[in-house]
C-alpha cells in the first residue's frame, strides 16, 4: 500500500459538523501530496441533492485549502457509493467524519464499517471534535502479521509528509511469553528501520489483553495525531489486530484512525526476514 502523491482524496459530506470537520482536516494532507479533493454528497431521493449548497461548499473549500476541489452528487447509500466512486476514480484516500454518538460496532453491515472493510484505498475516520492542523505524532501499533511491513512503509511516508515522529506500540498478552519475545524483537527492528529512514521514533511495550483500549489510551497519553492500523479480516489468533480489534479502535478512538488495506498477493516477505 502506498498513498500516492498527486492523487485524489474523497471526503463524503452531508453538511453535518463532523463531515465539515473532516473536510478541514484534509487540507494539509492534500497540500503535501498535491492531491485533488473531491467532496462526495450522497442523497436518498430526488429533491435532496443540495446542489447549490454543495457547489458553495466546494468553492469555499478550494479557497481555504489552496488545492483543487471538485464535487460529486450521487444517489444511493453513502458508504457503498464512497467505495464505488473511490474505485471508479482511482482515489488514493477516503477521509470520513463519524458522528461521535455512533458506535462503530453497532453500525456494522450497511454502514461505516462496511466502507472501511471494502474500500479500495486507505480510509481515515475522524470521530473527535478537535481540529488538528498538523500531525506531530503517529502511533503505530505492531503485531507479527506479514502485512506489518506495508504499515511501516506507509507510516514513514506520512511522517515525511508532516515532519512527524513515529511512536511504535507493542501490545501483547501477559500469558504469552513466546509471542511477547518475538514481538519485542520485531518492534526493535522496526524502530531501527524507521530511524534509518530519517524519522524520529520511539518504542513502547505494554502487557494487556484489552488491545483496543490500550492502543487508544496510549494514543491519548502521548497526544498522538493519527493511529495507523491494518484492515486484515483473515488472521490467526496470534495476530491481535484482526477485524474485532481494528473495528473497536475506530469505534472508541477520539483520535483520527488510518485503516489501510493489505496488498493482495500470493506471498509476502516478512519484515523480519528481509527488506
Amino acid at each position: 500500500m502506498q498513498v500516492k502523491e498527486r492523487g485524489i482524496i474523497i471526503i463524503p459530506t452531508d453538511f453535518t459538523e463532523q463531515s465539515l470537520l473532516a473536510i478541514k482536516q484534509s487540507y494539509n494532507l492534500a497540500k503535501y501530496t498535491h492531491s485533488k479533493m473531491v467532496l462526495l454528497h450522497v442523497y436518498n431521493k430526488p429533491g435532496e441533492e443540495s446542489y447549490e449548497a454543495l457547489a458553495k461548499l466546494t468553492r469555499q473549500t478550494e479557497t481555504e485549502s489552496g488545492v483543487p476541489c471538485e464535487f460529486m452528487n450521487v444517489k444511493g447509500d453513502v458508504y457503498e457509493e464512497a467505495d464505488r466512486i473511490a474505485e471508479e476514480i482511482k482515489a488514493s484516500l477516503i477521509i470520513v467524519g463519524l458522528e461521535s454518538h455512533m458506535r462503530f460496532r453497532n453500525i456494522i453491515g450497511n454502514s461505516a464499517s462496511k466502507l472501511v472493510r471494502k474500500a479500495p484505498c486507505p480510509v481515515i475516520t475522524i470521530r473527535g471534535r478537535e481540529h488538528r492542523d498538523g500531525c506531530e505524532n503517529i502511533l503505530l501499533p505492531l503485531d507479527l502479521s506479514r502485512e506489518s511491513r506495508e504499515k511501516v512503509d506507509a507510516a514513514v511516508q506520512f511522517a515525511h509528509f508532516f515532519g512527524a515522529s513515529i511512536r511504535i506500540l507493542s501490545v501483547f498478552s501477559p500469558s504469552d511469553l513466546s509471542y511477547e519475545n518475538q514481538l519485542l524483537a520485531y518492534a526493535h527492528q522496526v524502530k531501527q528501520f524507521v530511524k534509518n529512514k530519517g524519522v524520529s521514533c520511539t518504542n513502547k511495550s505494554i502487557a494487556s489483553d484489552n488491545i483496543a483500549e490500550t492502543v487508544v489510551d496510549y494514543a491519548n497519553k502521548i497526544e498522538a495525531d493519527l493511529i495507523m492500523i491494518m484492515n486484515k479480516p483473515d488472521l490467526n489468533m496470534k495476530e491481535f489486530f484482526s477485524g474485532t480489534d481494528a473495528q473497536k479502535i475506530v469505534d472508541i478512538s477520539n483520535i483520527p484512525v488510518l485503516t489501510m488495506q493489505p496488498i493482495k498477493r500470493e506471498s509476502v516477505t516478512h519484515f523480519g526476514t528481509g527488506l
